[in-house]
């Protein structure tokens, strides 16, 4: 009995001392980690139906056109300031590769404040191998199937899905969260510091998904936490409503608003009018000239 009270007592003292209160602290956060890397939304990447060629031949493209900027292993380099070079790639999913590479923003030609959409250079099935070796290193957003960003026919039940109230949602949704980077009509404008919110017209609605899901450069990510996947298929259906939409007030001069109407104000209405306005006095000279020289001509003015 006196040997089980020593050796609780000696227990007891052992779970009071800082190691084991650190040790208690690792074991917590990695089962905390192993849990969220199984059950959380960014661990669906197992869903791309990716091979270990697939990787394997990713692998190889990276370390020859990516892993300049972004190390061998995808662990990012940082520049001799220690400025970021290229940052990290690990937890970016394979769907931040898809947007990224599918729209030629990388690789970049050269480093700039934001890099501009551009011809691909790795074709579908690169472009995937990319993501598939990308998404290995970690956790993150899969490319989205057709179906996430494609309205339904039906519903569940098998009854009409209602499309239209579907672009009303869609637009509600855009015009509170997007307008002030995109344009009302998404037609892009600029940010600070040098950037830009490029234009969604045209854009094809899988890269639209992605742009959402991931956040890309300076735009904020809207995960399926705090915009679920029904809704961001919304705002795809609503920017592919207002592109198919005729412009029934004639030109346009590119949806930007009150600037370019002002400009267009200033520089055609008023400095048309002002032109106008000399012309007539020109006119009105030489007319006036004009009967003034044949009047001498004829003596009418003695």
């Amino acid at each position: 009995m006196r040997f089980l009270n020593r050796s609780a007592g000696r227990l007891s003292r052992h779970r009071r001392t800082p190691l084991a209160g650190a040790l208690v602290l690792v074991l917590g956060l990695l089962f905390t980690g192993g849990l969220y890397s199984a059950f959380s939304p960014g661990a669906s990447a197992g869903e791309t139906n990716t091979t270990a060629e697939d990787i394997q031949s990713g692998k190889e493209l990276f370390i020859n056109g990516c892993s300049f900027c972004h190390g061998q292993n995808g662990e990012g380099v940082l520049t001799a300031s220690g400025d970021q070079y290229g940052p990290p790639l690990a937890d970016v999913g394979a769907a931040s590769v898809d947007f990224q590479v599918g729209t030629g923003r990388m690789p970049l030609v050269q480093p700039g404040q934001q890099a501009e959409r551009k011809p691909p250079v790795y074709n579908e099935e690169e472009t995937l191998q990319l993501a598939a070796y990308v998404d290995s290193l970690g956790t993150g957003p899969a490319i989205p199937d057709e179906s996430n960003y494609t309205l339904p026919e039906t519903n569940e039940d098998g009854t009409a899905f209602d499309k239209e109230a579907a672009i009303s949602r869609g637009g509600q949704i855009f015009l509170t969260n997007c307008t002030a980077c995109h344009n009302f009509d998404g037609q892009g404008g600029a940010m600070p510091r040098g950037g830009y919110a490029p234009t969604l017209r045209g854009v094809e609605p899988k890269y639209v998904y992605e742009a959402l899901l991931t956040g890309p450069q300076s735009m904020p990510s809207f995960s399926n936490g705090n915009l679920a996947p029904d809704q961001k298929r919304d705002v795809i259906a609503y920017l592919e409503a207002t592109d198919e939409q005729p412009s029934y007030g004639g030109f346009g001069l590119g949806s930007l608003g009150p600037v370019s109407e002002g400009i267009f104000a200033w520089i055609i209405g008023i400095g048309g009018l002002v032109g106008f306005a000399v012309w007539i006095a020109a006119h009105t000279t030489r007319s006036t000239r004009s009967k003034t020289s044949t009047a001498v001509d004829h003596g009418d003015l003695a």
